[in-house]
């Protein structure tokens, strides 16, 4: 393969490695609990470079291109998986950041058990049959959810 046809190959995965779960977002497979919507302005503003409230084709693919370089810590125009673990380990330490950022009741930039969101109740929300406790079929039913729609 020439060179140009390889960088356009990496730039067509790397476009549908970014792409493809953008649109799982804005077709309710991303973020859940009511964050979709969160998540989806937070992304729309990091691509929107000139803050025109519009995003372009150039701005998303300079800011893929961007994320890209910045996950390919050895520069060689490729990701191996040690170079994608790291960056889903950013993103992962981005995310908590942000959510120890809202649920830190007392400033001490850690979460208590009693900061953390209770689970117990949104689970119960799944017992349709309504004798205090959820079944594995009521759960089945409410396969492909994260817990009930409020």
């Amino acid at each position: 393969m020439t060179t140009r046809i390889k960088a356009l190959a990496l730039a067509a995965a790397l476009g549908t490695a970014v792409i493809v779960p953008s649109l799982a977002i804005a077709h309710g497979d991303g973020p859940k609990d009511g964050k979709r919507a969160e998540y989806m302005e937070m992304r729309f503003q990091q691509m929107d470079a000139d803050k025109d409230g519009k995003i372009t084709a150039a701005e998303i693919e300079s800011f893929h291109a961007a994320r890209f370089a910045a996950a390919d810590a050895n520069g060689d125009g490729k990701l191996s998986l040690e170079e994608m673990d790291a960056a889903r380990a950013e993103q992962r330490q981005e995310r908590f950041g942000r959510m120890i950022a809202k649920l830190d009741k007392d400033g001490d930039g850690q979460l208590s058990a009693e900061e953390m969101p209770m689970r117990g109740e949104r689970m119960m929300k799944l017992d349709t049959d309504g004798d205090g406790a959820v079944s594995l079929e009521e759960m089945k039913a409410a396969k492909g959810h994260h817990g009930p729609k409020h």
